[in-house]
């Protein structure tokens, strides 16, 4: 211990810093006169009551004297992860606002809301001192309840927030993202009480955005995009109506889970990406000549959703230089038995013929439409290197059909691989 004393104090608070929780980083200071106050230095802060033997009182008193003791001018790294041994709601408050009066970089508010009768708020005043946060989470809480509170957040790049309610409704959160002026990654998980309809996402910044729907009932609730910068867009078990208010020329991944068959249009926005996911519905006949996607690379195609076949047949006519083709099924939903519409095409898709070199189908159950979509790719695909088909049905003698029909149409070249899970 005597030879770690004698490091310079930068390279002590960097191994401090290291310790899981600000409890640990406070015991160093029986170790030595040396270590008696270095620990009110360490730029990060870490109270996590779920994995301390304490009582509530003892924790929550634990917080309120190691802020007020602790005199590091900037902290890079604040995390509270309370449950029941946490403190009133009130006190969360406070010690949010007090950090970010402590110019805090990074700030993250977990809280476990089984364990808290009432819902913490997060005071206005914190809107107004954390000019310097760059990374803000937070998990359970209001925002504020005065819809007329300033707010600014002039250096903030990422913000999470998961099941957080807005006492201000749709004009609340349009308020709060505009005045994020350089949010680069925003990660929103809504729930059912969050008293927002519209969310509305207009920030020209924004690069990363993932969005989670979890609605009990289909009520008309909508998200509206207008990010024009996005690279990675996720749209995760949605309800609600998705309209995209712009094009997004730098966009690279999609991914999209849609319950509403309105919410297809949202393509027409996205023919730049390489690397697409989709599990929505889409009507007959609604996707229109001109929607081409040039750098397409990877597509991923669930088929839960009615349609899925029609959906496959257009992405793959409108991709010519598509290489990977993956088609699943979300457990526990059942395939929809689609109508075979792809036979109608009268060219045969040029990445068939020049790019694709990669099927993989998961939860192949050998349906006459599902044989045919195979045989017509493995008939047609003159670059492909590796076909994998996994089995839905258990029962081996099945499988051994479906393994012997495949067999029979697979005419292609010794380079090609045939695999059957």
């Amino acid at each position: 211990m005597d030879r770690i004393s004698q490091l310079p104090d930068h390279l002590l608070l960097k191994i401090l810093s290291f310790l899981p929780t600000t409890k640990e980083v406070v015991a160093t200071m029986v170790l030595s006169k040396r270590w008696q106050f270095l620990w009110t230095l360490v730029p990060r802060l870490v109270y996590d009551d779920i994995h301390q033997n304490t009582t509530k009182e003892t924790f929550s008193k634990f917080v309120d004297r190691s802020l007020l003791l602790h005199e590091a001018p900037v902290l890079d790294y604040v995390r509270f992860k309370l449950g029941e041994k946490s403190s009133d709601v009130d006190d969360i408050g406070v010690w949010a606002r007090t950090v970010a009066r402590r110019h805090v970089r990074e700030l993250f508010i977990e809280i476990d809301r089984s364990s808290f009768p009432t819902t913490a708020i997060l005071p206005k005043s914190f809107y107004t001192v954390s000019g310097m946060l760059v990374t803000l989470k937070l998990n359970n809480m209001v925002l504020a309840d005065d819809v007329s509170s300033p707010v600014s957040f002039p250096s903030l790049k990422k913000l999470s927030l998961d099941n957080i309610k807005y006492p201000g409704g749709d004009k609340y959160v349009n308020r709060l993202l505009s005045n994020c002026p350089l949010l680069e990654d925003l990660h929103v998980d809504r729930w059912t009480d969050d008293n927002v309809t519209v969310f509305n996402v207009r920030v020209p910044s924004l690069k990363i955005l993932y969005m989670r729907d979890i609605k009990d009932s289909y009520g008309g609730e909508m998200l509206v995009i207008d990010a024009p910068s996005l690279e990675t867009f996720t749209i995760d078990d949605s309800s609600g109506v998705c309209v995209v208010k712009n094009q997004m020329p730098n966009i690279v991944t999609a991914d999209f889970d849609f319950f509403d068959s309105r919410s297809w249009k949202i393509l027409s926005s996205i023919t730049q990406v390489k690397d697409l996911c989709l599990c929505l519905s889409f009507p007959r006949n609604a996707y229109p000549n001109g929607w081409v996607f040039h750098r397409l690379v990877n597509f991923k195609l669930c088929r839960c959703k009615p349609l899925w076949l029609n959906l496959l047949m257009c992405v793959l006519r409108d991709s010519p230089k598509l290489r990977t083709l993956k088609l699943y099924q979300k457990q526990g939903y059942q395939a929809h038995q689609p109508n075979p519409i792809w036979s109608e095409l009268s060219l045969v898709p040029e990445c068939l013929l020049t790019s694709l070199e990669t099927l993989e189908w998961t939860n192949y159950e050998g349906t006459k439409e599902e044989k045919e979509v195979v045989e017509f790719i493995l008939r047609n695909g003159r670059c492909l290197k590796k076909v994998t088909i996994s089995s839905k049905p258990t029962d081996s003698d099945k499988k051994l059909e479906m393994i012997k029909e495949l067999a029979l149409s697979f005419r292609r070249s010794p380079v090609c691989q045939l695999v059957f899970d």
